[in-house]
């Protein structure tokens, strides 16, 4: 299995895994730990199979223009049934375009894409707290809640996760290919 993740600027990270750390030392989820060297993101494109070296050459094409994309996140949010908890971004034209074109790119492998990350049915999020019961979830909702701000950010890379073995409730998924945003255009 692959992902292929917008991963932010080092402030909006730090302050993420801060936030992670949080509900660790509270007892509240320990999501930091069940993903080796996991980063905060938000999942683009998940495929069950692809030819990675040709995938990468590809996502060196596809995001070799790109600059990086303003974020906010300003909304705290679950998936019915699934005990995450999860930042949602303000949902802008650009960050809807930025995903879109990768799906209209990578149209050849569209048959290997999760439906759940397509256009049209994404639900753009960064996961705080996952696989939380519902007593869980409550009390990691109303932490975060208590933090009273919203995170302004940047997504400066694009990276491409491979999930390589599974130990119980860890995953081990380290990115195996990244390919960094430009600086955008100041406006004076």
């Amino acid at each position: 299995m692959y992902w292929v993740a917008a991963l932010f600027d080092e402030k909006t990270e730090e302050l993420i895994k801060q936030l992670w750390e949080e509900l660790r030392e509270e007892s509240i989820s320990f999501y930091a730990d069940e993903i080796k060297d996991g980063r905060p993101h938000i999942t683009l494109a998940s495929y069950s199979e692809l030819d990675k070296q040709k995938f990468m050459n590809e996502m060196e094409k596809c995001y070799a223009n790109e600059t990086e994309k303003e974020i906010c996140f300003n909304t705290l949010g679950s998936f019915l049934n699934y005990g995450t908890l999860f930042f949602s971004p303000t949902v802008t034209t650009e960050l809807l375009q930025f995903h879109g074109s990768h799906y209209e790119f990578f149209e050849s492998y569209n048959e290997y894409a999760n439906p759940l990350y397509t256009p049209g049915k994404w639900i753009p999020h960064c996961t705080l707290a996952n696989k939380l019961s519902e007593a869980e979830l409550a009390e990691a909702f109303q932490y975060c809640l208590k933090r009273h701000e919203s995170i302004m950010g940047k997504i400066t890379e694009v990276a491409l996760i491979e999930l390589v073995e599974e130990q119980g409730e860890n995953l081990d998924a380290p990115i195996i290919f990244s390919v960094p945003l430009k600086k955008g255009e100041r406006n004076v």
